[in-house]
Formats: structure tokens, sequence, C-alpha cells
């Protein structure tokens, strides 16, 4: 808190505390992202990193969103 950070996790449903505490559009940005992460590690190159160079393994990040973005 001193740093100025605060948690961003909503509380279960059946709790007596509120949620009034949630910033939900952070949230939402937060869940889009992580679900696409969620989403890339689906591909065996980007979730093991084969590729040696940064370069390389940059592409096949690029190539795995392609993938993704084009629904193949």
């Amino acid at each position: 808190e001193q740093a100025g950070c605060f948690n961003n996790i909503p509380r279960k449903q059946n709790t007596k505390f509120t949620n009034n505490h949630m910033d939900w559009h952070l949230y939402k940005a937060r869940h889009l992202v992580e679900n696409a992460f969620a989403k890339l590690k689906n591909y065996r190159a980007v979730a093991t990193r084969f590729d040696k160079l940064k370069q390389s393994y940059e592409n096949t990040v690029a190539l795995a969103c392609a993938y993704i973005w084009l629904k193949l």
C-alpha cells in the first residue's frame, strides 16, 4: 500500500463484503491479456521456447498471434 499498489481481484459472490474496491476496466484489460497468453501457450514452440535466438522466438510468437487472429 505504501507503493500505491492495490489488489484488483474480485471477492466471491457469497462474501459479506462488497466489490466496491474494484476497478472493473483495469480488471477487464488484465483478463484479456491473460487470455491472450493462455491462447499463445497452446502452441508448443511458444510454450517451450525451442528457439535459441531472440528474433527467432519473436517471429514464432508473431506467427502464433497471426494464427490466433485468423482463427486457423
